[in-house]
């Protein structure tokens, strides 16, 4: 076996070379290895931000971020601002604030109380001179879900006329889907599961089989999509409204779609979610299109004047441009990409209370002192909460926009910390614009909440096999969440809304099915039976 010789580079000949170029080749190399040294550093710090984004808890919460600012003086001077505002101009809710909060215990009121009475023996009672009951206990009792077969019956009446019989039936009950299996409730049933808890509908199959009758997934995806068309309507309806209002959010996310036209399964397509309407009118609407493209919130957000709120996409300058409505930032998206910076840094040597805190931990300390103020007047009136943001917020931002100018041009380019700088500093004028009223929130965070139960599903595997599958699904999507932002409970409120929605063939019976117009009473059924139990 013969054997390949070692190849030899030949080495370069540096004894012809003069000082000055052996210096100048000397600099060269210096520079190329720098220029690695800062390549390798950049992709660790991706590595560590991956392994923490994919193995380390979700929170948010670093271990410098209490210690960089003095909480208790800015707590004491926004109290400072409350306690100047005269009495007479407090509202119910500041009120409120201002006295001790006695603790809830027990469960929720809105559960039903069953009475279950011990009782003596008749011998134990003999010569007793009163008998009286206290409670001793509370317990949560569980009721099993059970599928049953209603029988549906119809009453007919046969009149004998001189012309010949003639037979009257009484009126049965209006179904939305007209001929189907599936009573109203559990039609709640499924929806609730699929896209309030994030069940697939193999394992609904699975559950329901297991009480008595296997329904088929595919049964269930029928009826999904043939129920869009029956909602639309109220969907358009909630459009509209919130088009009117004065503030919306908005926010995209990813979705799988298997049979989208001109796409692969694998391409990107998109969920948008609008949250917006009078604050007690509150509504949040998914819509789905295949495009992340500018002219989809031009055409959500056709008819509406007043103040957007969103992350730093570019998407959205088209709609602003096009409908000259104003732009707000959202605070939770610039201080996400100093947090990502904060897990992506390399550890520090030592105790972690010794070690120095980063560029990104001292942004988010300075970020965070924003979020302080807010969280201590979620309750003042608007007027008031204009009044803190410039007096306490507005110092705080020149700060923190000094700091960030000072420190841009000290940390590497490409560097995550770089990069949270360089996106704080190019959106600056709309993240500080929220200073600006007294109704705007500091992050669109409450569209995010309500797109995370779409983000949980997605994570457990939902998908949509077409089109009709995706609109269906940001229809059920929309009822959701609308109906929990009015504090309704979802699947009460579905079932409400099936057995009403075939009847309602005018706009007056349409809008008394949108949330805000139905009493939680008619969505939440609440009562206290009584049960008396003899141990003899």
């Amino acid at each position: 076996m013969k054997i390949a010789p070692k190849s030899h580079t030949k080495k370069p000949d540096y004894s012809q070379l003069s000082h000055a170029e052996l210096m100048s080749l000397l600099l060269q190399k210096d520079s190329v290895l720098a220029q690695r040294d800062a390549y390798i550093e950049r992709l660790e710090e991706i590595i560590r931000l991956q392994k923490v984004q994919r193995f380390a808890a979700k929170s948010e919460k670093q271990p410098f971020q209490i210690s960089l600012f003095d909480e208790a003086e800015l707590e004491g001077a926004i109290d400072d601002l409350i306690d100047d505002i005269p009495e007479d101009a407090l509202t119910p809710e500041l009120a409120q604030t201002k006295k001790t909060r006695q603790r809830q215990r027990g469960f929720s009121a809105s559960l039903n109380r069953i009475r279950r009475e011990i009782c003596l023996s008749d011998d134990e009672r003999a010569g007793a001179a009163k008998t009286f009951f206290t409670k001793v206990k509370e317990e949560l009792e569980f009721i099993p879900a059970q599928l049953n077969v209603i029988e549906i019956w119809q009453e007919k009446a046969v009149f004998e006329l001189p012309y010949g019989d003639q037979v009257v039936a009484a009126n049965r009950p209006t179904h939305p889907l007209g001929k189907c299996v599936a009573t109203t409730s559990l039609l709640a049933y499924i929806i609730t599961s699929k896209y309030a808890d994030g069940l697939p509908l193999y394992r609904l199959d699975g559950m329901l089989a297991r009480l008595g009758h296997e329904v088929g997934r595919n049964n269930m995806a029928n009826w999904i999509i043939r129920l869009d068309e029956v909602f639309k309507p109220l969907i358009n309806l909630m459009r509209e409204q919130q088009n009117q209002s004065h503030y919306i959010q908005a926010d995209e996310t990813r979705i799988q779609v298997l049979k989208e036209t001109g796409k692969t399964a694998q391409s990107d397509k998109w969920m948008w979610v609008t949250r917006g309407g009078p604050p007690d009118k509150p509504s949040v609407l998914f819509e789905y299109d295949p495009t992340r493209a500018g002219h989809v919130p031009t055409r959500l957000l056709k008819g509406f004047r007043g103040v957007l709120q969103v992350d730093g996409y570019s998407g959205y300058g088209q709609v602003c441009r096009d409908l000259g409505i104003a732009r707000i930032g959202c605070w939770d998206h610039a201080r996400r990409k100093f947090v990502d910076a904060a897990r992506g840094a390399a550890p520090q040597k030592g105790k972690s209370h010794k070690a120095k805190p980063s560029k990104a931990d001292v942004a988010i300390s300075k970020i965070r002192a924003l979020y302080a103020i807010e969280s201590k007047i979620g309750k003042l009136s608007e007027k008031e909460k204009y009044t803190v943001r410039q007096e306490l917020a507005l110092p705080v931002l020149q700060d923190l926009k000094t700091w960030l100018e000072t420190n841009h041009p000290k940390v590497p380019k490409d560097s995550l910390t770089f990069k949270a700088i360089q996106y704080a500093l190019n959106q600056w004028e709309s993240l500080i614009g929220y200073c600006d009223h007294g109704f705007i929130h500091i992050s669109n965070a409450l569209a995010e909440n309500a797109i995370r139960p779409f983000a949980v599903g997605r994570r457990n595997g939902l998908f949509a096999d077409s089109t009709r599958g995706a609109n269906a699904s940001a229809t059920c999507y929309s009822l959701i969440e609308t109906a929990k932002a009015n504090g309704l409970e979802p699947s009460s409120y579905l079932q409400y809304l099936l057995d009403h929605i075939a009847d309602a063939n005018t706009l007056d019976k349409l809008e008394a099915l949108l949330p805000w117009n139905r009493p939680k009473a008619d969505c939440v059924v609440l009562g206290v039976d009584t049960v008396t139990l003899t141990i003899q």
